[in-house]
């Protein structure tokens, strides 16, 4: 029998999905490499696969290594390398161990105290915030205030998102204790600097040219190539436990097959990112599952601006001719839950069950299409209006394995109501996104809530000129209450603004949430610590370790 370790659902669902789609198109171009402040290991620059074969993980000189495939540490998905204070590279600084946050996310989603022991708020825009004491960098330097004062500006000064998200105006240092100061009352400021773009790194040790940081985490970057891996020694400064695995070695590998073909083999020990249909492969004595729920959403986004789209009657039938129980149940393998809202159904006080959307019901959209002057009058099976066929050009990218298998789904689906779905599923999906007149929905995976807090997702996907708002959608009183939400303390009140959030969006059908999923992470029966986190930040940790 395999062994399975679940986490049981939770009041938050937090995200991930596993992804093996081909990935297609991704340069190899280096993010550089360099040498090691922490162990003074040169970076070799070269290939890391001699560590990753056989069934023994001693190598020669005693030491320990081990090697995890992963799915997304590549250039599509945002982590072309591991400095935080990039995009979105912060993914891959947390989650292999190089770097850690104030705060810490418990699996209910909930703040606990990690490099920060203590922070309160006055009730309006100061903020003290007191460190933990003998915290020290990889590079050898005291994690003191001054310290996390230079990593906290040079993020505000470079990040894209996080001036807007924390609001910080004034930072000051004594000794352990910070003092920030923002620009209007931010509940959420806590929660974001839990965001993987908080990770805490020497500026003055780190190479941004080159993407590789100084961190607190219990891994050191020794080598790094872009689409290709990474590799990283224990931190021997690490202030909270000992490391266990000298050598590490995270391999990227976007292809499913090679993905499973090289966790059978015992070329990789560990993998994120398996796809479902190689799941019966592992389901044996000799491997393990680590699942829990999350609530990384599988949705579509609305552009806006498409003549198309604009139509309303078109929105919703899209929306009711959707079958996301199906797509669920058949493609998924039952590895998730159906969508509802921007949250899953039991998500803190704003979950799912809180609203009300369209359900699949192909006869009623038929039927708002044909009261719109949609018809089929070729007799061709799609409809068409003016001379028109519509046609809706579907945009989603294959690095996580869900997107394709939505992409079938709905093309199956919209086809019976008279919709032809023209899929365009592209590592450059950047390239298309860019251009707003070669797509009419995005479909897309986020984690919604990555702080178990709901400011996130409206902040970036419903507010216009926002990152993640691909289809220009602009709404005055989602705006209004997007501006109430990042304002209000109190959590009962903020959980109300979220339901009236999501329903507002959802009588728009701007977005058509289909599924949030489980994530399942593969190892090899002799690895232990290889946990599934709610929040899918913390992958690699010093508990992590290989017989």
């Amino acid at each position: 029998m395999k062994k399975r370790v679940f986490k049981k659902w939770i009041p938050v669902l937090a995200v991930l999905c596993l992804t093996a789609g081909l990935l297609a198109g991704c340069g190899g171009s280096s993010a550089g490499a360099g040498k090691s402040t922490a162990s003074g290991v040169e970076a070799d620059g070269g290939s890391t696969q001699a560590e990753s074969t056989g069934d023994s993980k001693q190598v020669s000189d005693g030491q320990k290594t081990m090697v995890i495939g992963d799915t997304t540490f590549n250039a599509e998905n945002w982590e072309e390398t591991v400095d935080p204070h990039r995009t979105y590279n912060g993914w891959a600084c947390i989650r292999y161990g190089i770097g850690e946050t104030l705060v810490h996310y418990t699996d209910t989603m909930e703040l606990e105290p990690w490099l920060a022991k203590s922070w309160e708020n006055d009730g309006n825009l100061t903020w003290t915030i007191t460190l933990q004491d003998d915290v020290y960098f990889s590079s050898g330097r005291l994690m003191d205030g001054e310290a996390v004062k230079e990593c906290l500006e040079h993020l505000l000064a470079n990040h894209d998102r996080a001036p807007g998200d924390t609001k910080i105006t004034d930072i000051q240092a004594d000794g352990q204790v910070l003092t920030i100061t923002t620009s209007e009352p931010n509940p959420a400021l806590m929660n974001y600097l839990g965001d993987p773009y908080g990770c805490i790194i020497d500026v003055q040790a780190s190479d941004f040219d080159k993407g590789i940081v100084a961190g607190t985490g219990p891994y050191v970057v020794t080598d790094m190539k872009t689409d290709d891996h990474l590799s990283l020694t224990k931190n021997e400064n690490y202030w909270n436990g000992t490391p266990k695995i000298d050598k590490l070695t995270i391999r990227t590998l976007s292809n499913g097959d090679t993905l499973s073909a090289a966790l059978q083999a015992g070329d990789i020990d560990a993998a994120y990112g398996m796809a479902y249909e190689a799941y019966p492969n592992f389901e044996n004595d000799g491997f393990q599952f680590s699942s829990i729920s999350t609530s990384r959403a599988f949705f579509a986004s609305m552009n806006m601006t498409s003549p198309v789209i604009q139509d309303p009657a078109v929105r919703k039938a899209i929306a009711m001719g959707i079958n996301k129980e199906g797509f669920v149940a058949t493609l998924l393998e039952g590895h998730g839950v159906p969508g509802n809202g921007a949250f899953p159904d039991g998500f803190s006080n704003f979950g799912g069950e809180n609203v009300k959307t369209e359900t699949y019901d192909p006869k009623e959209a038929e039927k708002i299409l044909e009261e719109a002057g949609w018809k089929d009058s070729d007799g061709d099976g799609i409809r068409e209006k003016d001379g028109k066929k519509l046609t809706i050009r579907w945009l989603t990218y294959p690095s996580r394995q869900e997107l394709p298998l939505l992409a079938e789904s709905v093309q199956a689906s919209l086809k019976e109501i008279g919709i032809e779905a023209d899929i365009n599923c592209t590592a450059n999906r950047r390239e298309f996104l860019a251009d707003m007149n070669s797509w009419d929905i995005y479909a897309s995976a986020l984690v919604t809530a990555p702080s178990g807090d709901p400011q996130y997702f409206f902040t970036t996907s419903c507010l216009p000129g926002m990152s993640y708002n691909f289809g220009a959608y602009e709404n005055e009183k989602v705006t209004s209450l997007i501006d109430q939400l990042a304002t209000e303390f109190d959590p009962a009140k903020r959980g109300e603004i979220a339901i009236e959030l999501q329903q507002l969006i959802l009588d728009d059908n701007a977005y058509v949430f289909c599924s949030f999923l489980e994530m399942n992470m593969i190892s090899r029966a002799g690895v232990t610590g290889y946990t599934a986190h709610a929040c899918d930040y913390y992958q690699v940790t010093a508990d992590l370790d290989i017989e």
